[in-house]
């Protein structure tokens, strides 16, 4: 890379440095951390959204327990020699200022470094501030082409470029930081924006130089799947590139990496774990209570995507363990793959308009025509509630075609909600139930969609009305994330609505009964043990009942439960299905029955670093199989969450609609095409499930036979 490439580069990763400075600042002006000092070293305010809130507090949070793990080994010790903290990349980081007025720089002493521009702004804002200035004590300034910029008895910064080691080793050495000394480094999303020798050149210095250290890093991983992509895509875009997710793109590649560096110990984690393992069920509670979220799907993407890792040697730190392994985050990896179901796009004639959605719903309305409303997506050019209806459609065994519909104006307008249910009542009715506006406002009111063709009953001509349906003032239903299932009693047609979440409730648990014949609610009764409550699942008519499968749980957990709603003389009754192998815990899938088998599409789970295919339960023995999706032809990345499904069972096909995500702060995503998978192979794939012997638990982890 040539000198100007180079940077500009650095231009482009010291701009970050300024966003981070701000989602701090946002995350803590909300109350997720207590950092007053943030506010005063960073000047503007900007309100992030609760998702970016999210991730900058597990960010805080981790770095937070490595650092206090350190100063409590170090000063449990009663070292001769003071401990010392070196943040590499440090930017605007208030953590000098935390620790000092928390009283924990008695005995230790902070070093930053960064780019030469970012370490002289910051000495100057420190400076100008007397808050500031009040906590560090008299200080230095350097001179302009010293890499010294700020300097008092216990804090120094640095300019510092860190990919010329000799010197940041003579500079850091002149600036009194003692090799000798027990050392925290610390590198938050620093490594990873050097290039991979660059950083592999200064995690084996300091493993060289400094004989009792503890390195932590907090970095990115996993770039092989649809979010990895995405996150890879949007740094090159900021031309700052990820470096070294390729060849360690997991935690037991970064371990490796640093015991082969010369580091003793070393333990990672990603940061699904850690938020589960190593902080408090109450501190979770506070945090998940502070503002309204409803972004599940992205914030576990987002923490299976990052990792925090500690590694140390020495005789003071060898023994520190910052990241004990738990039992409370068990690896739940699904058995190896049965079979591959083929995926492709699905082709039109002409130029059509695309299914770019997510949060919506899709209704099979005859063997060749689906409808697809409401969600959040592109709609003229710009990302919102989407308000036109999308229909797929096909004459016979021609190609799908896809065409917005509008309105007929003369009903009820469609109020633009996401996260709702559709039920086909007929050809030319659908009904629409639940959903949400925003998490602070429920879409109210059942509403029927009605659908007219013109006299060559051409469905590019098709008009929708909407009218409003159910009892008058209706409220029996303020929830969103639930499910809709048809279900049999006394042979009588009901719709049974479970689950879900609400402004109140962060997960629901109940359930109701409507009468499809009167629109009228109706109460049937319902024995056996009361589910565990939950969102997100999925559910499918199944012998007059309904199959409910995953969902999240109470405290955002996944869960792997498969429950049916059987019928019986006098209502229905819950019972449990024992599924071997347990399948891996997950939400925000979509289900169907297909000869006797339960197929779950995609989702989102944490407790796995693969990433979810179609996983196929037999209904009759409970034995449980795991199929690939080949997106050889599809192009990539595919996200197979908030998505919707349609099966052709004639066709053994499945029809994948939309689906995609606010991907943390790399951008929202959606889908760009319709997808089929080919299910032909279903059946054979099924040939030697008898002979399963069951799973054998080593360690914690399970391996399939």
């Amino acid at each position: 890379m040539g000198p100007r490439n180079r940077e500009r580069r650095a231009g482009a990763v010291q701009s970050t440095n300024d966003s981070s400075a701000l989602s701090k600042r946002s995350l803590a002006a909300r109350g997720y951390v207590q950092d007053p000092f943030a506010a005063l070293l960073v000047p503007g305010a900007a309100r992030r959204a609760p998702l970016i809130h999210r991730g900058y507090y597990i960010r805080a949070r981790a770095v937070r327990h490595c650092v206090r793990a350190f100063l409590e080994q170090t000063g449990a010790l009663h070292a001769a020699r003071r401990a010392q903290i070196l943040s590499l990349g440090a930017g605007f980081d208030s953590l000098y200022f935390r620790l000092k007025t928390a009283g924990r720089l008695a005995r230790a002493a902070v070093w930053e470094v960064d780019f030469p521009n970012v370490a002289r702004r910051k000495a100057e804002r420190i400076g100008e501030t007397p808050e500031l200035c009040a906590l560090t004590g008299p200080f230095q300034r350097g001179e302009p082409a010293s890499a010294l910029c700020f300097e008092s008895a216990d804090y120094c910064i640095l300019g510092l470029d860190l990919r010329q080691l000799q010197r940041v080793d003579e500079a850091l050495g002149a600036a009194g930081l003692d090799a000798a000394s027990p050392t925290l480094f610390l590198a938050e999303a620093v490594l990873t924006y050097l290039e991979t020798e660059s950083a592999a050149a200064l995690i084996a210095w300091a493993a060289q130089r400094f004989p009792n250290a503890l390195f932590v890093v907090y970095e990115q991983m996993r770039p092989q799947d649809a979010f990895g992509q995405l996150m890879l895509q949007h740094f090159r875009q900021l031309n700052s590139p990820l470096h070294g997710l390729e060849r360690f793109p997991d935690v037991e590649a970064q371990r490796r990496r640093f015991l082969q560096a010369g580091w003793t110990a070393c333990g990672a984690v990603d940061m699904n774990e850690f938020y589960r393992c190593f902080l408090p069920a109450e501190e979770r509670r506070r945090v998940e209570n502070i503002e309204p979220f409803d972004e599940f799907e992205e914030w576990h993407l987002k923490c299976a995507h990052y990792f925090i890792l500690a590694a140390s040697r020495g005789d003071i730190l060898s023994h520190t363990l910052v990241f004990p392994s738990s039992e409370a985050f068990p690896r739940l990896n699904p058995a190896s793959p049965s079979g591959v179901f083929p995926a492709s796009v699905v082709s039109s004639e002409g130029q059509v308009p695309n299914l770019k959605r997510y949060g919506h719903a899709s209704v099979l309305l005859s063997p060749d025509v689906i409808l697809s409303a409401g969600g959040f997506g592109e709609q003229e050019g710009r990302h919102c509630r989407v308000s036109q209806f999308h229909l797929l459609s096909r004459d016979g065994d021609s190609e799908w075609k896809g065409s917005q519909i509008g309105d007929c104006g003369t009903g009820v307008q469609w109020d633009g909600r996401l996260y709702h249910t559709m039920t086909r009542l007929s050809e030319s009715r659908v009904l629409v139930l639940g959903g949400r506006l925003s998490p602070v406002s429920p879409a109210l009111g059942v509403l029927q969609l009605h659908f007219c063709n013109s006299e060559d009953n051409n469905t590019q001509d098709l008009k929708v009305t909407i009218t409003k349906a159910g009892p008058k003032n209706d409220s029996t239903l303020s929830c969103w994330r639930h499910s809709t299932t048809e279900v049999s009693y006394q042979n009588q047609e009901y719709l049974f609505v479970y689950g879900g979440r609400s402004v109140v409730e962060p997960v629901l648990s109940d359930w109701h009964f409507l009468h499809v014949e009167t629109m009228a609610w109706v109460r049937i009764p319902v024995e056996g043990e009361v589910p565990e409550a939950r969102h997100s699942h999925s559910a499918c008519t199944w012998q007059g009942g309904a199959l409910i499968a995953g969902g999240l749980g109470a405290s955002e957990e996944p869960l792997n439960s498969v429950l049916f709603l059987r019928p019986t003389s006098c209502g229905f009754l819950w019972e449990s299905i024992d599924i071997q192998p347990p399948i891996t815990p997950r939400y925000s899938h979509t289900a169907h029955v297909l000869n006797g088998k339960l197929l779950l599409v995609g989702g989102v789970w944490i407790h796995s670093s693969s990433f979810p295919g179609v996983t196929v339960i037999n209904l009759t023995t409970g034995l449980s199989s795991e199929y690939e999706i080949d997106t050889t032809y599809v192009p990539w990345p595919l996200m197979l969450h908030n998505h919707t499904s349609i099966l052709l069972p004639e066709e053994q096909q499945l029809l994948l609609l939309g689906g995609g995500g606010n991907c943390f702060s790399f951008g929202t995503y959606f889908n760009p095409h319709t997808v089929t998978l080919d299910l032909s192979s279903l059946s054979a794939g099924q040939e030697g499930l008898d002979s399963y012997s069951g799973p054998t638990k080593v360690d914690n982890k399970v391996f399939h036979k």
